[in-house]
């Protein structure tokens, strides 16, 4: 009888909001991938009386983490005497070779002690987490798959929501770092890789609600319509959600800011076809978002986030004439 993927994927949700007490973690914690989410998360951790090993590949990013409370490295090796290292990478490539190494270094995989717990928060394939997981696994320790839901605002604020899975007692373990982190916890799966599986599907989400809203405010304008009314209306009504409310404020008052930049949105996209591909899914409306979000970047907005959609589905549709564009940092969500 034919295995069905269905049947081992184990959906199991769980939450924790009261942030329970639980004995404190010994040592220090490590911690890769300093950007502005990784920064705002690893700050939190030594806000919340933990000693952080940041590790860096630049000297001169060393000043900005000691003004954050952290001890930032540059080797990598520094971290091997962890209990928990987390990691906040932006893709496949940078997550296998903290893990795997390369000729002039060892891995975490090599470098960590038996026991120890590599709590990975990026969004990545799951072919990448099923593999770093495995190698862990090998050398004794373990592996848990977190990533998030949330911008560097939200990081900061503690307000992210996290995807966790991974064994049930590596992810007890991490409980006490994931409560600092965010401010709800939903455990998925015995599976690490689930929890990217359904990262990616989520920002599928939000990118095909801003392409539809993208493509219906090109619409109203072009007939010479405030499109503001129309998105009071539909958030009021219908489609309340934060994807919509917050975005779609933004589309409509032309203000594309940086924010998560179009090429890392682009990588999500490209990861969650190449997931469907795999288990012959079609996802029309996702590859519509691709070749988006590839003309953004040829026209010069790698920078902007991906409510960028708007910009770009007016330019289309003849409007860039017409467009008052602001780039707005302040406005960055």
């Amino acid at each position: 009888m034919k295995d069905n993927p269905q049947s081992r994927f184990s959906f199991r949700v769980t939450s924790d909001n009261a942030r329970t007490r639980r004995p404190p973690l010994q040592g220090e914690i490590g911690f890769i991938g300093l950007g502005h989410m990784g920064a705002a998360m690893a700050a939190n951790l030594v806000v919340s009386g933990y000693g952080v090993i940041a590790h860096v590949r630049r000297l001169e990013q060393m000043g900005r983490l000691k003004a954050l409370g952290l001890n930032p490295t540059t080797e990598l090796a520094d971290l091997f005497a962890c209990e928990f290292v987390i990691s906040m990478l932006p893709d496949d490539g940078a997550v296998r070779e903290i893990v795997l190494g390369d000729e002039e270094r060892d891995g975490l995989a090599i470098g960590l002690t038996p026991g120890a717990t590599h709590l990975s928060m990026s969004t990545i394939s799951t072919a990448a987490a099923s593999e770093v997981a495995a190698e862990h696994a090998v050398h004794g320790q373990g592996y848990v798959a977190a990533p998030v839901f949330g911008n560097p605002d939200a990081a900061k604020a503690r307000q992210l929501f996290i995807i966790a899975a991974g064994a049930p007692a590596d992810v007890e373990r991490c409980r006490p770092l994931l409560d600092v982190l965010g401010q709800r916890t939903f455990v998925v799966a015995d599976n690490p890789a689930h929890a990217n599986l359904i990262k990616l599907a989520g920002n599928m989400l939000t990118a095909t609600t801003l392409e539809a809203l993208a493509e219906i405010v090109a619409l109203i304008r072009k007939r010479g319509l405030d499109p503001k009314p129309f998105i009071d209306i539909m958030t009021d009504t219908m489609f309340g959600g934060r994807a919509h409310r917050i975005y779609g404020e933004k589309i409509v008052g032309e203000r594309y800011a940086p924010g998560f930049a179009l090429p890392l949105a682009l990588k999500d996209v490209r990861l969650a076809l190449a997931e469907a591909e795999k288990t012959a899914v079609p996802l029309p409306s996702v590859s519509v978002v691709r070749d988006r979000m590839t003309a953004g970047i040829a026209h010069g907005y790698a920078d902007l986030d991906w409510s960028a959609l708007g910009l770009i589905a007016a330019e289309q549709a003849g409007l860039s004439a017409n467009a008052s564009i602001v780039v707005d940092p302040a406005s960055a969500k």
